[in-house]
């Protein structure tokens, strides 16, 4: 692979996904991209939308609201083509600290979990680690079986995103 390209950086910046206990998730992988770049792709609605969902998944993103700040709130609106109706996945922005951290809630049910991710610069890239911490055990298995597995390809496709903003 030439160096550069979408498929020598995700091989130098692979995502790497650990269930560290019954209740949490942990996902870390390194972008090529200063922290403040890196940040306003998970913090600006319109920069969010183009790489949350990827092409090889089966969802499409119908509606995105984000205020992030702490004490703001989102709502992302899905649709899969075996659901008869669109899915809703919306929380609270707990602390938010511009190129260093984001902490919301998902509150769509009791099962929901607690996501934080961090973001440290070092030499011009930026190593995001998102963690998430589920009520219950069979709410971490569920999330594994279902959303968490397709945390490589949305980093895959934030990783495009950014190579092509940088």
């Amino acid at each position: 692979m030439p160096e550069g390209t979408a498929d020598s950086r995700a091989a130098a910046n692979r995502t790497v996904v650990e269930r560290t206990s019954d209740l949490e998730v942990v996902v870390t992988r390194t972008f090529d991209a200063p922290v403040h770049i890196v940040f306003e792709a998970w913090s600006n609605a319109d920069v969010f939308k183009r790489w949350w969902v990827p092409e090889s998944a089966s969802l499409t993103l119908l509606s995105c609201e984000m205020d992030v700040r702490t004490g703001g709130s989102y709502r992302l609106v899905f649709r899969h083509p075996s659901a008869d109706q669109p899915m809703a996945f919306f929380g609270t922005y707990n602390d938010v600290t511009p190129n260093e951290r984001i902490v919301w809630t998902n509150e769509e049910s009791d099962q929901g979990a607690v996501t934080t991710v961090t973001f440290r610069e070092h030499a011009g890239k930026t190593l995001v680690t998102f963690h998430e911490r589920y009520p219950t055990k069979a709410a971490l298995d569920d999330a594994i079986a279902g959303s968490a597995e397709g945390l490589p390809a949305q980093f895959d496709a934030l990783d495009a995103l950014l190579a092509r903003r940088v």
